[in-house]
């Protein structure tokens, strides 16, 4: 389910990257953020329901810290938001990544997190703090290739 979910994060990545470019406006991107965020939510609640412990739900926690990132992003294009809350649920967010980075023993694992780490935390400063960051735009397009729509596709070809 991993794999899944990471083929459409990373999609959602690139054309959230597009819109913060001025590619897509906003309300555009909204209903893709929703259905990518309802997907995470709906594989992480799967998960949840699955667990026989601490470790299920610890993996499905970090992959609710994923869902809400989308389905908040979702509202905060489709009503027009400004995001300050959502840039400070990102804070919080990045905080949270390290944890997981910590808790890997994969390698590739322990890098991914690293970037959505330092994605969540560069969302923080842009929204939280109200901040330009110019290179945002084209870093959520890299991280979302290099840390999701690859490792996904890897995941569901059976090559990771």
């Amino acid at each position: 389910m991993l794999g899944v979910s990471l083929f459409f994060i990373g999609a959602v990545l690139i054309v959230n990257g597009m819109g913060l470019a001025g590619r897509i406006e906003p309300r555009d991107a909204a209903p893709f953020n929703l259905l990518v965020g309802g997907l995470a939510l709906f594989v992480n609640l799967l998960g949840l329901y699955r667990a026989d412990g601490g470790s299920g739900y610890f993996t499905a926690a970090g992959g609710l810290l994923f869902a809400f990132t989308y389905l908040y992003a979702a509202a905060v294009q489709w009503y027009g938001l400004k995001g300050v809350a959502m840039g400070w649920y990102c804070g919080f967010v990045a905080v949270s990544a390290l944890m997981f980075a910590a808790m890997e023993t994969d390698m590739r694992m322990i890098v991914m997190w690293l970037l959505w780490s330092s994605l969540w935390l560069f969302f923080f400063i842009v929204q939280g703090l109200g901040r330009t960051l110019r290179f945002l735009p084209v870093y959520t397009v890299f991280t979302g290739i290099a840390s999701c729509w690859i490792p996904g596709a890897l995941m569901l070809l059976g090559r990771w």
